[in-house]
């Protein structure tokens, strides 16, 4: 069964969720990773996505499970290869499982175990997309505390930059989405855990753990 988001009133099939790690240097920073000289890519599924206001099952006994609060880009047709190709946005969470994903570093191993599985992909209600995309603020918090406060004029790679890069080796397509990477703040969920995400140019997002 395809896996769809609902964008100005019409539903469109998720084709890939393109992720980007490492693209705040404090989020760098505060995992002990060096600034990446271009954008790091990994992926998830469709069939991670939880939309906002159900339930995220978190993963039972295999470590922490931390939150990662990003902007999220909608592609909006085919071929598309500048920032005016994206057609909406959103904001998710990349949810990642740290022991997995520090066991898989040192051995040099991909991280779709720690990053690809069930639930991983918290995703907002899209709108279209603004204007520009400097300056934009958001914030994730979790039971009413704040744990995140991102700024896209802090990522490493900007909008545009992602974009062009992921254009030069895939045939991006409509339904596309592109996690755009996280800043500083990530820490672990449990079972009842609230997390909300806001800002100026989404509508709000939360999610209940289990």
């Amino acid at each position: 069964m395809a896996v769809t988001v609902n964008f100005n009133s019409a539903s469109i099939e998720v084709q890939r969720l393109f992720c980007i790690g490492r693209n705040y240097a404090a989020h760098a920073a505060e995992l002990g990773n060096d600034k990446p000289a271009e954008p790091v890519v990994f992926m998830k599924p469709p069939t991670a996505i939880v939309p906002t206001g159900h339930d995220v099952h978190l993963p039972r006994y295999r470590g922490p499970v931390h939150q990662e609060a990003e902007l999220v880009l909608l592609i909006g047709r085919n071929g598309a290869n500048d920032e005016r190709d994206i057609a909406g946005v959103t904001l998710g969470l990349d949810l990642t499982l740290r022991e997995e994903q520090n066991r898989l570093k040192a051995a040099g191993l991909p991280w779709e175990l720690a990053k690809a599985f069930d639930d991983s992909a918290p995703l907002g209600a899209f709108v279209p997309a603004p204007a520009h995309f400097d300056g934009l603020v958001f914030e994730c918090r979790v039971n009413d505390q704040l744990r995140q406060q991102g700024n896209t004029d802090n990522m490493l790679f900007s909008v545009a930059q992602l974009i062009g890069f992921l254009a030069a080796r895939f045939s991006l397509r409509r339904g596309d989405l592109v996690f755009t990477g996280t800043p500083e703040g990530v820490g672990p969920l449990v079972p009842g855990d609230d997390v909300e995400l806001t800002s100026a140019f989404t509508s709000r997002c939360t999610w209940h753990c289990r």
